[in-house]
């Protein structure tokens, strides 16, 4: 390993660097829609109802989710690099189209849109960093990623104060994004290289769809995971999706003001609790193979608090009380989100990393979009908020259950970190 110079170890950190703007812009969307949902609704006043807007969200979820496995597939089949890439591309060019939209029906079909070019995305992003990143900071580096997806919901929380700019609007906001995702395209494409092939695939042939699903699926410690990966999910996507609403609506504020203080404290919390989640998995884990798993378990019990007192906020009449609770909510979250791929490649072989990724997307975001769904028509019928929040904790608690069950198969490597394929030695 002597060819290994301090250049190329460097760059492991450049791939997350490279891929942080990418998973920034993939969130700065659904935050903006989220934050906005009054300008959009009055626009376009065809979407009537509140069941219609959370139908809009939940389209979006289950394009994304049933397109994931494939999205997963081909970057571990062909070329991560390839796939991000054109992820991006697609991406930018829906967001510039939906500030052009004039009516409900084409909203649906855009949000369709983005839900392909986002399933694309994830999965190779953080299959990439993995490769890189073979093991004692793994989980760091997956949680430097998560920044740009925290990233992304704060500057989205901002954008309801750009849709009650009357010089601006809710379309300008999407016109924007899309023109800047094309341009970051370009650098992202030069840059960004795969690495060698793992150890682990070199000989192997490579794996058929139904190969890999078999593989996936017969794995008892995988199945666990995605149904952990999947209840957290259900409330995460009504905090993201939904917050920013109920907050307007609950405590009186103005639509720019509720966005912020649905968006930004939490978010914040999250980028601590993902460096504090990665700091403390990756030094757990040189002691036990579960620090991962233990250090995970740990935010899923912020989630639970933080839920029953979200829930409850609205009869204290204090918003600092919710914004309280939000913040407890992100601290635990960014603990859960930074282990998940960690946790994944303890129990799957590195080639399947993508696939499998893609397959909890496919389970987790799927129930995501009936929970919008169903979240809407609950708010339709007057249901309380402390019920419904309730009711998330409580999965909350079963899902604890089912990470402390997972069995790590893989040791995580201390090896050296690996290299972009352009820089292998040559053969003498």
């Amino acid at each position: 390993m002597k060819w290994i110079n301090e250049k190329a170890a460097g760059y492991v950190w450049v791939v997350v660097a490279l891929l942080l703007p990418v998973a920034l812009l993939n969130y700065l969307d659904r935050q903006m829609l989220a934050a906005m949902k009054f300008s959009v609704m009055t626009d376009l006043p065809d979407i009537g109802s509140e069941a219609n807007w959370g139908k809009i969200l939940a389209l979006f979820k289950w394009t994304y989710a049933i397109l994931s496995p494939l999205g997963g597939y081909l970057a571990d089949r062909f070329s991560r690099r390839h796939v991000i890439a054109a992820s991006l591309i697609v991406w930018s060019a829906v967001t510039w189209a939906t500030g052009h939209v004039a009516t409900y029906d084409q909203l649906l079909v855009t949000r369709a849109v983005m839900g392909i070019s986002e399933a694309f995305y994830i999965p190779a992003a953080l299959a990439l960093i993995a490769d890189y990143h073979l093991g004692p900071t793994r989980s760091r580096a997956v949680s430097f990623h998560q920044m740009g997806i925290y990233l992304g919901i704060i500057i989205g929380s901002f954008s309801g104060y750009a849709a009650d700019h009357p010089a601006l609007g809710w379309r300008w906001m999407f016109g924007l994004c899309g023109v800047v995702g094309i341009l970051y395209a370009v650098p992202l494409f030069l840059l960004l290289r795969n690495p060698a092939r793992p150890a682990d695939a070199a000989g192997r042939p490579r794996t058929s769809p139904g190969g890999a699903l078999g593989e996936l699926l017969g794995n008892f410690s995988f199945i666990l995971l995605v149904l952990y990966f999947t209840l957290p999910a259900l409330a995460g996507w009504i905090v993201r999706d939904w917050m920013p609403a109920i907050l307007k609506a609950e405590f009186g504020i103005g639509q720019g003001k509720a966005g912020v203080s649905a968006g930004v404290y939490w978010v914040a919390a999250s980028i601590f609790g993902a460096l504090l989640g990665g700091w403390l998995a990756d030094r757990w884990t040189r002691r036990t193979a579960r620090g991962r798993i233990y250090t995970s378990a740990l935010g899923m019990v912020c989630i639970i608090v933080a839920m029953f007192g979200v829930g409850y906020s609205p009869a204290t009449g204090l918003l600092g009380f919710a914004i309280a609770f939000l913040i407890v909510f992100g601290l635990g979250w960014g603990m859960f989100d930074c282990n998940n791929m960690p946790i994944l490649c303890q129990i799957v072989r590195p080639h399947l990393r993508a696939t499998g990724y893609g397959l909890m997307n496919l389970v987790s975001i799927s129930c995501g979009g009936l929970a919008d769904w169903g979240f809407g028509i609950l708010r339709d019928q007057q249901v309380p908020l402390f019920g419904i929040f309730g009711a998330f904790a409580s999965v909350g608690v079963l899902s604890i259950v089912l990470v402390l069950l997972i069995r790590p198969r893989y040791v995580d490597a201390c090896t050296a970190p690996v290299v972009p394929s352009s820089a292998q030695p040559k053969p003498s």
